[in-house]
């Protein structure tokens, strides 16, 4: 199984958008300060999870929302968790 993670900054408005096999060893690099994209960004709360079956369909997903509406997407459902 594939996970597509989409992780807001607690501190600063960022989001990123990941792909993994393992969500809870790849959301725990990310608040270690692991991955040298999200480090300045720390620490996150995962948005939330969609699950595949294949790495071509979690890769399709993960463009989307990497895309402008995408990210107004995941922007939308992190302001309502945050409330």
């Amino acid at each position: 199984m594939f996970f597509v993670y989409p992780i807001s900054s607690l501190n600063r408005n960022y989001i990123y958008v990941g792909l993994t096999d393992n969500i809870e060893r790849r959301f725990m690099e990310h608040n270690s300060g692991k991955n040298k994209t999200t480090k300045p960004y720390l620490p996150f709360q995962i948005i939330y999870t969609e699950e595949f079956e294949t790495r071509v369909e979690a890769r399709l997903r993960e463009k989307y929302f990497k895309s402008g509406i995408g990210k107004e997407k995941l922007k939308a459902i992190s302001d309502k968790k945050l409330t």
